[in-house]
C-alpha cells in the first residue's frame, strides 16, 4: 500500500506537495488512474486516484474517505528526556509511533545532557513512521519543556513516573486502567533526581517499574509505550 501524507485536505481533490509528488511520479512511477492512499494526520484516511501526474504538484481525485481511521479509546502521552545521542531519541520517536502514541513532550531535567532538539527533523521522522505503520493519526510533538513546568500542568488521572531508585514500585502493566488516558514520565540517562521524583509524587504522579532490567532512556520509552498498548488491546 502506497501511503502519502497531506496535513490539510478539503473538497474532492488532493494536491500532493513537491516531496510527495516527486516520490509518487519519479520514484514510484505512478500514472493517471493509479490508486493511492492518503492520510491527513488527524484520522482522515483517503483512497484516491491520480488525475494529473505532475512531479511537483500531483493531483488526485478522492474516491473514498474515512474519518477517525484507527482511532483508539485512550490517549498515550509520554514525556521523556531527549538522549545525549540524538539518534537514540529519534529511534524512540520512530518506534513509539509505529506501536501507537498520541503525544510526546521532550523534558529538560536536572540530569539532562541534551538541552535542545531539532523539531523539524523530528517531525519528519514522525511522519515517516506514521506512513510506514499505516496510521492516520500523527503524534503531537511538543516543544522542549522544563520538568517542573510539565508536572504542574497535567489533567489526566493516570499519571506515572518511571525511575530506577530502590523501592517496592508496582509494574506499569498492573496499574493501567483500560481505555483511560495515560501520561508517563521517562528520565534522562542519569535518571530523574530524587527531588524530581518527590515533586512528581506531590503533583499526582505514581511511581512505577518497567521490569527488573535497567533500561536506556529510549528503551524505557518504547517499553512503556508497548505495555500501555498491550494492556489496551
Amino acid at each position: 500500500m502506497q501511503l502519502f501524507y497531506i496535513p490539510e485536505i478539503g473538497g474532492n481533490e488532493i494536491i500532493l506537495d513537491e516531496t510527495e509528488s516527486k516520490h509518487a511520479i519519479r520514484v514510484l512511477r505512478l500514472k493517471i488512474g493509479d490508486r493511492v492512499h492518503v492520510v491527513d494526520g488527524n484520522g482522515g484516511f483517503y483512497t484516491a486516484k491520480i488525475t494529473e501526474p505532475h512531479p511537483k504538484k500531483c493531483k488526485l481525485s478522492i474516491l473514498e474517505s474515512h474519518k477517525e481511521f484507527g482511532k483508539r479509546q485512550f490517549k498515550l502521552h509520554i514525556a521523556i528526556a531527549p538522549t545525549k545521542n540524538n539518534d537514540r531519541f529519534e529511534w524512540f520517536l520512530e518506534k513509539a509511533t509505529e506501536i501507537g502514541i498520541d503525544e510526546i513532550t521532550p523534558l529538560m531535567c536536572e540530569h539532562s545532557e541534551r538541552k535542545n532538539i531539532k523539531p523539524d527533523r523530528l517531525e519528519k521522522i514522525l511522519v515517516s513512521a506514521m506512513k510506514q505503520s499505516l496510521k492516520a493519526f500523527l503524534p503531537k510533538l511538543n516543544p522542549l519543556v522544563p520538568f517542573n513546568d510539565f508536572i504542574h500542568k497535567n489533567e489526566v488521572s493516570q499519571n506515572f513516573i518511571a525511575h530506577c531508585y530502590e523501592g517496592g514500585k508496582p509494574h506499569l502493566k498492573n496499574e493501567i486502567i483500560k481505555e483511560e488516558n495515560v501520561i508517563i514520565l521517562i528520565g534522562p540517562e542519569g535518571d530523574f533526581s530524587m527531588e524530581e521524583v518527590e515533586e512528581a509524587k506531590i503533583n499526582g504522579f505514581r511511581e512505577i517499574s518497567l521490569g527488573t532490567s535497567r533500561l536506556r532512556t529510549e528503551t524505557a520509552g518504547v517499553v512503556a509505550c508497548h505495555i500501555v498498548n498491550l494492556v489496551n488491546e
